[in-house]
């Protein structure tokens, strides 16, 4: 899941600063980090399908 940061991060594997994006493999840890305010999701946003309409009989 790709996340954009908002707030540093550090590890022994890792190094992120705020406004980084960063694509977490682990979408539980992902998760976790969006609902500690650490990260907000940067994922695209899915295209709308057209609205359908109802055709009439003439």
């Amino acid at each position: 899941m790709l996340l954009k940061m908002k707030t540093s991060l550090a590890g022994p594997n890792i190094s992120l600063h705020a406004g980084d994006l960063h694509e977490f493999a682990d979408d539980a840890e992902a998760l976790r980090l969006i609902e500690a305010g650490f990260a907000i999701s940067a994922e695209p946003a899915a295209p709308k399908e057209p609205a359908k309409t109802a055709k009439t009989a003439s």
